[in-house]
């Protein structure tokens, strides 16, 4: 699992940031690409990565800001120019069909996949055998999610000498052991697959939140996540604004992440009053709140190491 920050802006694309947009890459996990929110010139902002848009399996919009979206009707048309085929799950607040349906008819765009339409609502909203997405209604001026992306427990690590020594053959019994069934033998003897196998290691939990302000339903969200992405659109100087807008700042983000005993956190969704020579002030006092905290740029991307259960940066600023 990688993580690619796509845009990391507020409101309105700048010289050093675009407007929301982040890529969860699940290559190895399910050989798909989940993106999340999707704000003016992510066509572009993807033109710089080796991501495909028919890669792209599901898109999650946390809330109908226009920086959140304004890119999505253009990557739809995109994905089936293409050559994209496979249906499309699109996940969102009530009024994001009307807001697709309504764009793709108007600009007579014919798309050559069907999209699958999610009302979002608080609770479970996908789950397979792999993953599951839970959503919360954060706090903002207008409806906004968070998505708590959590992979479940990989297929334990079959030892091949313990499995020969009580007399397994190879063949079908085996992938019936490795995933977690019990067996009986041609001699009636029944092995369990805790008897040949090592314990499931735990998969990852990732945490994506909308624009919020400081609320219980971030922490619930980030509850010991091995990363959580929190917008941080002011400075712990501009508290109030902060709040009159429906926004955290950088201290909010952290604080979060602290109390959610959380592994990382990055912060996104920054404003264009920050300058590079600012970051060096706010990383100092985020630290303070919470260590393992960065601040996203553009085309950021951080890999998951499974061994050490950390996410290491891989390219970017």
């Amino acid at each position: 699992m990688q993580v690619l920050f796509l845009g990391t802006g507020a409101g309105m694309p700048s010289k050093q940031r675009n407007t929301s947009a982040l890529a969860l890459k699940l290559h190895e996990e399910r050989g798909a690409i989940w993106l999340f929110d999707c704000g003016e010139a992510v066509q572009h902002q993807i033109l710089e990565t080796t991501i495909k848009p028919r890669k792209i399996e599901k898109i999650f919009i946390t809330h109908m800001h226009g920086d959140h979206i304004f890119g999505l009707p253009g990557l739809l048309g995109s994905r089936s120019f293409q050559g994209g085929d496979v249906p499309l799950d699109l996940y969102g607040p009530k009024e994001l069909k009307e807001y697709v349906e309504t764009t793709l008819r108007l600009s007579r765009t014919h798309l050559t996949y069907p999209i699958r339409f999610h009302e979002v609502i608080e609770g479970v909203i996908f789950e397979d055998k792999t993953m599951t997405v839970e959503a919360g209604l954060l706090e903002h001026v207008i409806p906004t999610y968070g998505y708590r992306i959590k992979q479940k427990p990989l297929l334990p690590k079959l030892d091949m000498n313990k499995a020969m020594q009580l007399g397994v053959p190879k063949g079908p019994l085996l992938a019936k052991l490795k995933a977690g069934e019990t067996v009986e033998l041609e001699d009636g003897r029944n092995v369990k697959s805790s008897d040949v196998t090592e314990p499931a290691e735990p998969g990852f939990t990732v945490t994506i939140l909308g624009d919020t302000q400081y609320c219980s339903k971030s922490e619930h969200l980030s509850k010991d996540a091995d990363l959580v992405v929190h917008e941080a659109t002011f400075d712990g100087e501009t508290e109030k604004l902060a709040k009159d807008y429906g926004h955290s700042t950088i201290l909010d983000a952290a604080t979060v992440a602290s109390r959610a005993q959380a592994q990382k956190l990055i912060v996104n969704h920054v404003s264009a009053r920050f300058m590079p020579e600012h970051e060096k002030e706010l990383l100092k006092n985020m630290r303070k709140v919470h260590e393992d905290s960065e601040i996203a740029h553009d085309f950021d991307e951080f890999d998951w190491v499974k061994k050490d259960r950390k996410m290491v940066k891989i390219t970017g600023h």
